[in-house]
């Protein structure tokens, strides 16, 4: 691309950094130098996959026979994008025969919901279960989530066309975005990375990662690990366990 041709170098982004702190040593300096390239060159990927994203063609006309409801009561798809023009939805682990939602989408819900409104001024935020809405809604009461857009999925239909609901009626999380463009809506993009395109060792995920929890762990000496796991209810005052 021209733009990326034209940019500086990574490398001498990092020298121009300048930036030291106490008492570091000089191959602690040297080495979070050369991480700082690679931070750089990480940063122009994210930012070319984004583009290749916004540049895909138009997606596949949505016609199916999807039906909800949500705490005002049913709506048809289109009613999911409000005012909006593209519509983000997340298909939430929580079907009619669970008892309790799954604790790994409990735990990405929290942070979007911290997110919500500031979202919903530019694009349309939905999460999409297959749990009757008042079971929702009474989840999200526990957990404190206020700015959350909860639906149930009445018949299902969206939920298997979008997959949704693996084999056995087993529910999966997914997150789709759709475009409603001169009132026609489509589907533009979703995420297609599981467990056939993980890599070893590796945690199936998408990139970059929907959950801010994994940014946060990806910081530090303890990296995600693999001996935990996000919990539905923590004793107050306690310290999770690892």
């Amino acid at each position: 691309m021209t733009q990326a041709q034209s940019l500086t170098p990574a490398v001498e982004l990092a020298k121009r950094n300048g930036v030291t702190f106490p008492n570091e040593s000089d191959a602690y300096r040297r080495a979070r130098d050369a991480l700082l390239v690679e931070e750089i060159e990480l940063r122009r990927h994210i930012e070319r996959v984004a583009e290749l994203r916004r540049a895909l063609p138009p997606g596949g006309e949505v016609g199916g026979d999807y039906r909800f409801e949500g705490e005002h009561g049913p709506l048809d798809f289109a009613g999911l994008f409000g005012d909006r023009q593209t519509l983000v939805i997340y298909s939430y682990m929580f079907g009619p025969n669970s008892e309790r939602p799954c604790p790994m989408c409990t735990s990405l819900l929290g942070a979007w919901n911290g997110e919500a409104r500031d979202i919903e001024q530019r694009v349309a935020l939905a999460v999409v279960a297959r749990s009757p809405v008042e079971r929702l809604t009474a989840f999200a009461k526990e957990r404190g989530w206020r700015d959350l857009k909860l639906y149930t999925d009445l018949n299902g239909e969206f939920s298997r066309d979008y997959h949704a609901i693996g084999d056995d009626d087993f529910d999966l999380p997914a997150i789709n975005v759709f475009t409603r463009r001169d009132g026609t809506i489509r589907h533009f993009w979703s995420g297609e990375m599981g467990a056939v395109t993980a890599d070893p060792g590796q945690d199936p995920r998408g990139a970059p990662d929907p959950m801010p929890i994994w940014m946060i762990l990806d910081m530090t000496p303890e990296g995600r690990g693999g001996n935990w796991y996000p919990r539905l209810d923590y004793p107050a005052n306690a310290t999770p366990a690892t």
